[in-house]
């Protein structure tokens, strides 16, 4: 094996679930094409890379823009019990952090609910937010249950299909388009260092099987410390936008099933499930 294929190969002896990986070079979206995998049989394990999306998704129904070649893009089908499934964006999220710290020498902080950060001062001594990465968990209803008779909550016995994508910016131009200058950011802008985007998969997937190992075996608790430890979120005063209105407060921990909860400027406490976080200058 020579350059990218022996690099594969070293990182697929590893590593013990994810060594099925496919590559193509373009599609509309790798969380589609895997929940289709899916719905065909296909077991846990399997991971498609596309070198270009041309209907990648965020939350909130958001497009995911990076530059053709220059984004590592990827899918990972996930079955975990199902009433941990919520939490396979936090063991994603911890492995690309780690990944890039390892191969890159920085740490990008983790932004609650699923992107990868760099935050660097402004001119005017605040705090600029800029995405290296957003992961995108997509999930089948719940097992056992019929969509027409509404949600219940699931059995631990249960399982649930996830496709766990991830799009990490990696190599891009020096120049950033402008209208993504001030909100997007790639290892190469942050670091001296070149890995390739394979080098980077290759380093997410041997830590994600570590993390979503601890996941599966009862190790939720390792999974969120780990979460905590990387935040840029906690301990944070933050704005969250519920739709109907906006939510200040200082951002103080994460629940068990990775809700965020917030001390609001009135007082007490409260838990978010969904929402948009923007992180805020301390108050003066």
């Amino acid at each position: 094996m020579k350059g990218d294929d022996a690099i594969r190969g070293a990182g697929a002896l590893s590593r013990s679930r994810f060594t099925d990986v496919r590559h193509v070079d373009e599609t509309g979206s790798t969380n589609t094409d895997v929940m289709e995998l899916a719905r065909q049989g296909e077991p846990e394990g399997v991971v498609l890379v596309a070198d270009h999306q041309t209907a990648g998704r965020g939350r909130a129904g958001r497009t995911w823009t990076a530059p053709p070649g220059a984004s590592l893009l990827c899918t990972i089908l996930l079955r975990p019990p199902a009433p941990v499934a919520p939490l396979t964006t936090f063991a994603l999220a911890v492995a690309a952090a780690e990944a890039v710290e390892q191969l890159a020498g920085f740490a990008p902080g983790l932004k609650w609910p699923n992107d990868l950060v760099v935050e660097e001062l402004d001119a005017e001594g605040g705090v600029r937010t800029r995405k290296l990465a957003g992961i995108l968990a997509e999930a089948e209803w719940s097992p056992g249950s019929h969509i027409a008779a509404g949600y219940r909550p699931p059995a631990p016995h249960e399982r649930a299909t996830v496709a766990a994508g991830i799009g990490l910016n990696v190599a891009w131009p020096e120049e950033v388009p402008d209208d993504l200058a001030d909100i997007a950011v790639a290892i190469n802008h942050v670091s001296d260092a070149r890995p390739t985007r394979d080098d980077v998969l290759d380093a997410l997937l041997e830590r994600l099987d570590v993390h979503y190992g601890h996941l599966v075996g009862g190790g939720v608790d390792q999974v969120l410390d780990a979460w905590r430890a990387r935040s840029a979120t906690l301990g944070r005063r933050v704005r969250i936008d519920l739709g109907v209105d906006d939510l200040i407060g200082t951002a103080v921990d994460v629940t068990g099933d990775g809700h965020l909860v917030i001390e609001p400027l009135e007082g007490g406490r409260r838990t978010i499930a969904v929402g948009d976080v923007v992180h805020l200058r301390p108050a003066s």
